[in-house]
């Protein structure tokens, strides 16, 4: 038998800590991830080039590098829910891949959050992504 994984694309537990690269360079963390870095108002990124590891590291937010961090979605007012980071410029400098969003789990080292290309990825797909593909499809179908 020849049995593949069905890659189901979505969240992963709330307790696992990720870190998502989304299209265009913006960064998510979720709140288990964002908690390991004591949930700073800006955080910095850090990039070594030689091992292709990204540190997020919190920093105060009148810090020359600071990006600020922000939270999104229904739970924002109870300080939960995912946190967003612009950083278009940053994946640009660094060259990495943003045509499709890629979700990593990081690890914790001095106090910043690790994410180690190296390591495999998830794909992350959009509802709105899936629908418009949907539309299309059954669209496709309807005109065959």
């Amino acid at each position: 038998m020849a049995f593949e994984v069905f890659q189901k694309g979505s969240a992963p537990a709330s307790t696992i800590p990720t870190v998502t690269i989304q299209k265009r360079g913006m960064f998510s963390l979720n709140d288990a991830a964002f908690r390991l870095i004591d949930e700073p108002e800006a955080v910095q990124f850090m990039w070594d080039a030689s091992a292709k590891l990204i540190a997020i590291q919190a920093v105060p937010l009148t810090s020359p590098n600071a990006y600020p961090t922000r939270r999104q979605g229904p739970g924002k007012d109870a300080n939960r829910g995912i946190v967003l980071i612009a950083g278009t410029m940053f994946t640009k400098y660094i060259g990495i891949d943003t045509t499709v969003a890629k979700r990593w789990v990081p690890r914790v080292e001095d106090n910043m959050l690790i994410v180690d290309l190296n390591e495999p990825s998830q794909t992350v797909t959009s509802p709105r992504g899936k629908s418009q593909e949907t539309a299309a499809e059954a669209t496709t179908e309807a005109n065959e």
